[in-house]
């Protein structure tokens, strides 16, 4: 296994950096064009390790959109000629001097990737470039513990979990090659991203220059160093979560490994974030949390975070042991046909052992300061989500409006939708459904008064005349009906099934 990358961090000269701009730009280097390029099975393959089916789709391709997507998207060495063609402006020599390449006499070889990346957020559509060191496929092999990594599934998962809400200033803790920064820079005055890793903050600086990104400024150190007494408005964090064992053989690798033992990591952000924060500031993250003998994961997290802040964790899955340490393992470049396979899979498992560690969870985290009650929420959803930001918006602005109590008026969400169960032969169901149709696509089973209420929610009758009617209906009195429907009608606010009426 390599220890470092033997190849230097890329630079960031303004005007070369301009230039390759210019020359992407002029070559339509974005992830439309080449989908027709290569046929869109191919570029699906390259998302699952294999170049093989671009290869074969561009053979004899020598023009300027198949040489650069062979040099920077797969990262294969390229003529000097169809490459100088290629960047007219910023030619292979500045190429080198950013110390995005190797060059001879004859031969250009990319030492990263340079890939087009789409996103949409609430404020639209777009498309950035972003650098990245080479993959195990371009370097045939394992990667350099250093390595900085490119936009994976993680980055995109907390990109969809960030609340959009304009802000004067975030950070970015762990940027890595800089996507999350890049990302809060659209709501955001200002952003500061930081990163233990100086290889990874020169990769996020050269991204933020590639796309015009202007107002991100860059600070080296660990977890809050960089920011000490400062505060901000919004903090996002996909930090190096994975629970590694800090033993003697076993590869930590620093785009994942954070140093620290179990999940420790996870409990210094959570404990330390608060005190960074700015009234109604919101923190979010993604981890990891062990699942201890006689504790969840998920209680040992709440009681990490001080009663008085918001809390709100969505635990995605939860992985036994076993299933974690092979999982990562495999993340590492080790199958089990490896020698290497047997030894740190038992170097895993004996450092769960060593914890009483059941299982691993995995999710995201979200934290508020200044609202009152606070919100304490910790869920495990299984089922397939979407516009998660907006939802743990919708959420949080939910909780505040539940403050002042109920609203007068409450409307069924368009997304919102009613199963019933009937046994065959029974008119009367058994079973009451409401299902979310967005957001975090909720089930939630209710009685026949609550929904009755759910359904006479139009935004025209009263929260109060609404039940009023239901007591009279089922010959309940009011006052019980009320004790027992009014916490079921806040939950469903909370939900966003219902939202307030206008």
């Amino acid at each position: 296994m390599t220890a470092v990358s033997d190849t230097p961090a890329p630079h960031t000269d303004p005007l070369l950096v301009a230039a390759l701009a210019s020359d992407l730009d002029a070559a339509d280097l974005r992830s439309a064009p080449l989908r027709r390029l290569w046929g869109e099975e191919a570029d699906d393959a390259l998302a699952r390790g294999m170049r093989e089916p671009i290869l074969r789709a561009i053979a004899g391709d020598g023009g300027v959109l198949a040489t650069l997507g062979r040099l920077l998207v797969l990262g294969m060495p390229q003529p000097r000629v169809a490459v100088a063609t290629a960047l007219p402006q910023l030619g292979v020599d500045g190429l080198v001097a950013l110390a995005l390449a190797k060059a001879d006499a004859d031969t250009v070889t990319p030492t990263v990737l340079l890939r087009p990346q789409s996103f949409v957020d609430a404020d639209g559509v777009g498309e950035w470039w972003i650098a990245s060191d080479l993959d195990e496929v371009a370097l045939d092999g394992p990667l350099p513990l250093d390595h900085v990594l490119g936009v994976g599934g993680a980055s995109r998962t907390l990109a969809e979990t960030i609340v959009p809400i304009q802000v004067d200033r975030a950070l970015d803790l762990g940027t890595g090659c800089g996507i999350q920064a890049l990302l809060v820079a659209r709501r955001a005055g200002t952003v500061i991203a930081t990163d233990i890793s100086e290889r990874a903050l020169a990769f996020a600086e050269l991204n933020a220059r590639l796309n015009g990104v202007a107002n991100i400024e860059f600070r080296h150190g660990s977890m809050f160093e960089p920011v000490a007494g400062e505060a901000f408005d919004l903090i996002v964090s996909n930090p190096p979560f994975v629970i590694t064992p800090r033993m003697d053989g076993v590869p930590a690798y620093e785009y994942r490994d954070g140093g620290l033992e179990g999940d420790a990591l996870v409990e210094q952000f959570v404990r330390s974030a608060p005190a960074y924060l700015t009234q109604h500031g919101i923190a979010q993250l993604l981890g990891n949390w062990e699942s201890r003998a006689g504790i969840t994961g998920l209680a040992r997290l709440d009681a990490w975070v001080p009663s008085d802040i918001d809390l709100w964790v969505i635990e995605r899955e939860e992985l036994s042991p076993l299933g974690y340490a092979e999982l990562w393992i495999r993340d590492g470049g080790t199958t089990p046909r490896d020698p290497a396979f047997t030894p740190l899979l038992t170097a895993w498992l004996d450092d769960f052992a060593a914890r009483g560690v059941t299982s691993v969870g995995f999710g995201y985290v979200l934290m508020r300061r200044g609202s009152t009650p606070p919100l304490r929420r910790t869920e495990r959803i299984a089922q397939p989500v979407s516009n998660v930001g907006a939802a743990l918006g919708t959420g949080l602005a939910a909780h505040d409006a539940l403050a002042d109590g109920l609203p007068a008026t409450l409307v069924t969400a368009p997304d919102v939708t009613e199963a019933r169960h009937l046994l065959p032969g029974n008119d009367d169901p058994s079973v009451i459904e409401l299902r979310q149709g967005g957001g975090f696509a909720r089930t939630v089973n209710v009685d026949p008064a609550l929904a009755g209420f759910v359904g006479a929610c139009d935004g025209e009758l009263t929260v109060v005349q609404i039940v009023s009617a239901l007591a009279d209906l089922f010959e309940v009195p009011l006052p019980d009906l009320w004790a027992e429907i009014e916490p079921r009608i806040r939950s469903l606010v909370l939900d966003g099934i219902l939202v307030p009426g206008e």
